[in-house]
């Protein structure tokens, strides 16, 4: 043991910081091949100058200031007790952040921190089979999840990613950690056409959680494609974003597959019955306007969404709990009973926004059917 003390003593004088780093990193790796622990990251933990360590492109977790205040007095106190977990984007000859992306903020942006590590990072390289974007995102969100923090409309971008490169509801719930219903929740929330059938309400009010299939298989340059799908109205000053978590629809089982005690044909015939009943769809109207203030701030402001089915959907939901998914009832009612139910729907949008201070709108505004696509 003394001998091998002496030669690395030896061999670390007249080196500076840069070649001592270089020759611990090259110690540690030598000794992580032969380590019965190999297969493990952690095994192998090594010091990156800090500018070469960058952030992802899709990281989902965001943390609040007061957080970030504390893992600053946790790592200046305790020092790194954890490493940035990592994988060298040979490209761009650059290490990027899987996991870690705050601690890698603070070894950077922490004087105190970047002082005494001297302008490097902790990191441990993800597993090589987990390298390809696919698994790198997945391995992602899993640490996120296991923390409890992530964002919702991150976690739709990530989805709907995943699900460009053709990958299923089953083996995105099974690689996230998530269950199928909250894939498909996050799928409906997206609003993306292309990921359910006219799910962003269409002209029959009818919605569908049939997956299309025919998916592109992308590799790892989706820049321009996620480009579609970026917020169309984003600049709209009277557009109001808020989370899932917000929203009355979500909480009444909008988005559900199920009802709870009614079976399918009964939840269809709610639709039926609420919607074919002006005195009863103005029942539900008035719940959605008077009571729903988030879901109505977040839907009705969407210019690029048929407002009129959200309202008509959202109504039977509110007054039975019954999911949108069953709206495709619409088609049972005569088209007499249609055209008054539209033509409530949309005077009731038009109270919202009259009260809200935002302009009334004719019908074709309100269903526009040359809507785009958007994340949340």
């Amino acid at each position: 043991m003394n001998t091998i003390k002496e030669l690395i003593k030896s061999a670390m004088l007249n080196k500076n910081l840069s070649e001592k780093v270089d020759f611990i990193n090259e110690i540690r790796e030598y000794i992580h091949e032969f380590s019965p622990f190999k297969n493990e990251p952690v095994d192998f933990v090594k010091w990156v100058k800090n500018d070469n360590v960058v952030a992802n492109d899709y990281n989902p977790n965001k943390v609040a200031p007061p957080e970030m205040e504390l893992l600053e007095v946790s790592i200046i106190n305790d020092g790194y007790t954890q490493p940035i977990v990592t994988w060298h984007n040979d490209d761009k000859q650059k290490t990027e952040v899987i996991d870690g992306f705050h601690r890698n903020r603070v070894g950077k942006e922490s004087k105190i921190v970047s002082q005494r590590v001297k302008g490097y990072l902790p990191v441990v390289d993800i597993r090589k089979e987990q390298s390809g974007k696919n698994d790198r995102i997945a391995s992602t969100i899993r640490h996120n999840r296991a923390r409890g923090k992530h964002q919702v409309n991150a976690m739709s971008e990530i989805v709907i990613e995943l699900k460009n490169r053709n990958w299923s509801n089953k083996r995105i719930s099974k690689q996230l950690g998530m269950d199928e219903e909250e894939v498909l929740r996050l799928c409906q929330v997206s609003g993306l056409e292309h990921l359910f059938n006219d799910s962003d309400f269409s002209n029959a009010w009818e919605s569908s959680d049939v997956v299309d299939e025919s998916y592109e298989v992308l590799d790892d340059n989706v820049e321009d494609v996620m480009d579609l799908y970026k917020i169309p109205n984003e600049s709209d000053e009277t557009r109001i974003f808020h989370t899932y978590d917000k929203w009355e629809c979500h909480k009444a089982g909008f988005y559900k597959s199920t009802h709870p005690t009614l079976s399918h044909e009964e939840c269809k015939d709610k639709y039926i019955e609420v919607l074919g009943d002006i005195k009863e769809f103005k029942k539900g109207l008035e719940i959605v306007i008077n009571e729903w203030k988030y879901s109505c701030e977040h839907y009705l402001t969407n210019k690029s969404m048929n407002r009129i089915a959200w309202l008509g959907q959202a109504s039977v939901c509110a007054l039975h709990n019954v999911p949108s998914r069953y709206s495709n009832a619409w088609f049972d009612l005569p088209e007499n009973k249609q055209d008054e139910a539209n033509d409530l729907a949309l005077d009731y949008l038009n109270i919202w926004l009259k009260r809200n201070g935002l302009e009334p709108v004719e019908k074709d505004v309100a269903i526009d059917t040359n809507r785009q696509t958007e994340l949340y």
